[in-house]
């Protein structure tokens, strides 16, 4: 896998509705060197709605990585999904200075959609991650947590309650 793997030549495509899909695995995250997961297993779907001066892009992803639970510290698989969309014109120079739309100069007859999808796979992973037994862990920790304040005492508090009880 390339990322000339996700160039459109758009140049020939007639006027509608255009369909592109891209199985991903973790080759997809080497070719941008993202190390931080692993597993990658997903599809990204572009739509492209031509029309003589404008592209429409509808950029979908849904798959998923290994990751490791924040709270239990278990490796499990994180479901990912994700979408947004783009709009490209044609002017003088390359311009992907705003988010939702892309300037192509008039003499460019490809779409290089590689970052695109890295983009949209990345961002669908949560910033916390959360795996099945995530909320077990936790309601165990509680009830560690009770059980501790219940069986030991710090003596600092009992020499203060000590005082008090003297008085």
């Amino acid at each position: 896998m390339k990322t000339k793997d996700f160039n459109i030549l758009f140049s020939g495509l007639s006027v509608g509705t255009h369909h592109f899909d891209f199985e991903l695995n973790d080759t997809f995250f080497e070719l941008f060197g993202y190390t931080d997961y692993t597993g990658l297993q997903g599809n990204a779907r572009m739509t492209m709605l031509k029309s003589e001066t404008v592209f429409d892009l509808d950029f979908t992803f849904k798959g998923s990585i290994d990751a490791l639970c924040d709270i239990m510290n278990e490796l499990f698989t994180q479901e990912l999904e994700n979408s947004f969309s783009i709009q490209v014109k044609f002017g003088e120079e390359y311009n992907d200075e705003n988010e939702e739309l892309l300037i192509l100069p008039h003499s460019e007859h490809t779409l290089k959609i590689a970052q695109n999808i890295y983009e949209l796979v990345v961002l669908s992973i949560p910033s916390k991650l959360l795996g099945p037994n995530a909320g077990n862990g936790l309601e165990d920790f509680i009830e560690e947590v009770e059980e501790l304040k219940e069986t030991e005492s710090d003596p600092r508090w009992d020499q203060l309650k000590n005082l008090l009880n003297n008085k």
